[in-house]
């Protein structure tokens, strides 16, 4: 009965030893596994073929194509060592815990079979033994065999997380107000804004606008013209100050009341996959095959609609590659047009059509966006002569405000950027 009992210990000391062979094996196989980190590689590899997919054109310009190729076999020989070497580790992980476990085996049965001569153990036990040795070490070799899947689980998780962590767009306020008809009064109040903390780009802005009035804003490069409509959609919200829409402080109304209030275009336009028809009605459902002609025959573009195949039904494919920048921007004019918006926000909305289709562009729109409040961004100063009020923004400032005579008359900023189109 002591031999017995010894040898047991002897047995349960064996197992015990070579568990432990079998986890160290495994954590030092996800070490290697890790380290070589395929899907990281991977995903590096995944992101040069896209960026460089999508600038194509570029790289032909500046003869870039071998430099891009090596670039890119250098990636490609990284993902390729890093699979071998992983999926040669998962390869020889599998047979050492198989041999492992034989051993075992091996062992339990040569004891097993010498202490049952002796009958110092039974068939029973050395049965129970085995059975338990094999239960044992099938969650092991389970373990073993999907550990590359685990690491390219934890490759992506990473990636997941990291968007999750990304801070989300604040809620609205309790009792945020539903903004219904509305008039288009805007008042920026002592309006100051940056996007870093020590950079401020808005600084101490007032402006006052009526309903209907044109508004034009123009200014060099960087004076902060974009961020002005930001932040009239409340893509930001100001650090200082207050601005106010039809008497509402539009930090306590709804976000979607107030960006459903305008109507956007802008100089990057975006078509989906869908007929010409589905990209025109995006923002107006209701909206029927008459009124999109009324709208396309205002944005000069419904002639060449017309002569498509397909017409209206013409299908445009990712991001409306068929078709030119310039008929691109005329669709997203005439979308704008037909969206059931009491303002409207123009950012260089005109930049990729030619000249004399931009004054008959803006003399539609002018009838159309009659009785709305309109915000225009133009670098083309002769666009915009119509507007009931031009603003003059400079290092994130007001210089100058009037309408076009007014501001040549002053012979000041205003003017020194009008008459630089024609030196």
């Amino acid at each position: 009965m002591i031999a017995s009992r010894c040898v047991r210990g002897d047995l349960d000391n064996a197992k015990e030893f070579i568990s432990e062979k079998v986890i160290e094996t495994i954590d030092k196989t996800k070490e290697k596994i890790v380290q070589f980190n395929v899907a990281e590689k991977l995903d590096k590899a995944k992101e040069f073929v896209e960026e460089m997919t999508s600038g194509h054109k570029t790289i032909k310009v500046y003869n870039k194509e071998e430099e891009i190729f090596e670039n890119f076999m250098k990636i490609n020989e990284e993902v390729c060592e890093a699979t071998y070497k992983a999926e040669y580790h998962g390869f020889i992980n599998g047979p050492i815990m198989m041999g492992i476990n034989n051993v075992a085996l091996s062992l339990i049965s040569i004891i097993g079979a010498t202490l049952y001569l002796f009958n110092q153990i039974s068939l029973g036990n050395i049965n129970s033994f085995i059975t338990y040795s094999r239960k044992f070490s099938g969650p092991i070799n389970e373990v073993a065999n999907i550990m590359a899947e685990i690491q390219s689980a934890i490759s992506a998780g990473e990636r997941v997380f990291t968007l999750m962590d990304e801070l989300a767009e604040p809620k609205d306020v309790e009792d945020a107000v539903e903004l219904t008809d509305v008039l288009g009064v805007v008042r920026l109040e002592n309006v100051s804004f940056g996007y870093l903390e020590n950079k401020t780009i808005i600084k101490n802005l007032n402006v006052s606008v009526k309903p209907g009035e044109l508004i034009a804003i123009v200014g060099p490069t960087g004076a902060g013209k974009t961020t002005l409509i930001n932040l009239l959609m409340r893509f930001y919200d100001v650090n200082e100050g207050t601005i106010y829409l039809d008497g509402h402080d539009i930090r306590n109304v709804t976000r979607e009341s107030l960006r459903k209030s305008y109507a956007m275009v802008l100089q990057d336009t975006w078509l989906f996959n869908g007929t010409i028809f589905e990209n025109i009605t995006y923002g107006n459902d209701s909206a029927t095959l008459e009124d999109v002609k009324r709208v396309c025959k205002a944005a000069m573009i419904d002639e060449y609609i017309e002569k498509l195949p397909n017409g209206y039904d013409t299908y445009l494919n990712e991001q409306g590659s068929n078709i030119s920048k310039g008929q691109k921007q005329l669709l997203t004019i005439a979308r704008a047009m037909l969206l059931d918006a009491n303002m409207l926000i123009l950012d260089e909305a005109t930049s990729n059509v030619d000249t004399m289709t931009e004054i008959e562009i803006n003399k539609a729109m002018t009838h159309l966006m009659k009785d709305k409040t309109c915000f225009i961004i133009a670098h083309r100063l002769s666009t915009i002569m119509n507007a009931d009020k031009i603003l003059v923004v400079k290092d994130g400032e007001i210089i100058e405000t009037g309408n076009h005579e007014e501001l040549l008359k002053l012979n000041g900023f205003y003017a020194s950027l009008y008459y630089s189109q024609f030196d």
